[in-house]
């Protein structure tokens, strides 16, 4: 099997279920040495309280034929931050990608309430995981990534910069907490760039992470049964695509043309030509401008 990653170490901020831990996954499929932080363990669970923990994302990457490597990190926490990414200088001398996948926030943002009626806690405590998080662990993070050239940062977001530009997103503070991330690699792409590095914000379409599925109260599985309750989930994707899409990028060796664009996996798969675990290629924000957001019925022809 090819191994276009092999020798390369990446960290996964933010891999215990969803968009992060699909991204490890295929990196690890790629070859890469993958170390994987969030605050859910075997041993303790963060506010969450879910079942997901690191330590399974790093078996799943080293099963899927790179190494996995756990470790416990609060990114809010600058020297927990900075024991991880002494610990990755210390034992592998480089750091190759950085993919900023940190969240937080679902529990914590009340769907299309306004910024006075919204929670003020809640509200700033989803832009501290969402926003604080990224730039604590880019700050300790990039020296390292600069080591050598040809690193490649990718910052994780909800939306392409042009549908963003043009729609509300959920309320006040989600709309920010997405906004701001895709500025990060904005302005990242202009401080790595001509320092031999690439950063690059990327959005995966409807994601099928294990939160969603629980919330439709299906399972990968059988997915589409949640179809009949809301038939436009037809175009949704599982966290691996995301993953192909950064495995893709970091394996690229001509990856800085992307550098401080806006991407998404959909757009990114039609370029390298990888698809999802299905064999399909959903392109989910062109489908939501041209489909559901214009009122037609639910159609995924030419979509996926």
């Amino acid at each position: 099997m090819s191994a276009p990653l092999q020798g390369k170490v990446a960290l996964v901020a933010g891999a215990t279920r969803g968009a992060g831990r699909g991204i490890a996954v295929e990196l690890g499929a790629a070859g890469a040495t993958v170390y994987v932080t969030g605050r859910t363990t075997r041993a303790r669970r963060s506010e969450y309280d879910r079942p997901e923990t690191i330590e399974d994302t790093a078996d799943l990457v080293t099963a899927a034929g790179g190494r996995g490597v756990a470790v416990p990190t609060d990114h809010l926490d600058r020297a927990q931050v900075k024991a991880l990414v002494d610990r990755i200088a210390d034992e592998q001398g480089r750091l190759d990608v950085l993919v900023n996948d940190i969240w937080g926030g679902e529990m914590l943002f009340e769907w299309e309430t306004p910024l006075w009626e919204h929670d003020l806690d809640n509200g700033l405590r989803l832009l501290r995981l969402a926003i604080e998080t990224h730039a604590v662990t880019s700050h300790q993070a990039l020296p390292l990534l600069l080591r050598h050239p040809g690193g490649l940062v990718v910052e994780v977001t909800d939306g392409t910069a042009d549908y963003n530009a043009d729609n509300y997103r959920v309320n006040f503070f989600y709309d920010l907490a997405k906004a701001s991330v895709l500025r990060m690699a904005f302005a990242l792409g202009h401080e790595l760039g001509p320092r031999g590095a690439t950063a690059v914000a990327l959005t995966p379409g409807w994601l099928r992470s294990e939160i969603m599925l629980d919330g439709f109260g299906v399972s990968e599985d059988n997915w589409r049964d949640a179809l009949e309750r809301v038939p436009h989930f037809a175009i949704s994707e599982t966290p691996h695509y995301v993953g192909r899409a950064v495995a893709a990028l970091a394996a690229d060796a001509d990856v800085a043309r992307w550098n401080g664009q806006s991407l998404s996996s959909g757009g990114l798969a039609q370029v390298y030509g990888f698809t999802d675990l299905d064999g399909s290629r959903p392109d989910a924000w062109r489908y939501l401008v041209e489909v559901q957001d214009a009122g037609k019925p639910a159609d995924v022809t030419g979509y996926r």
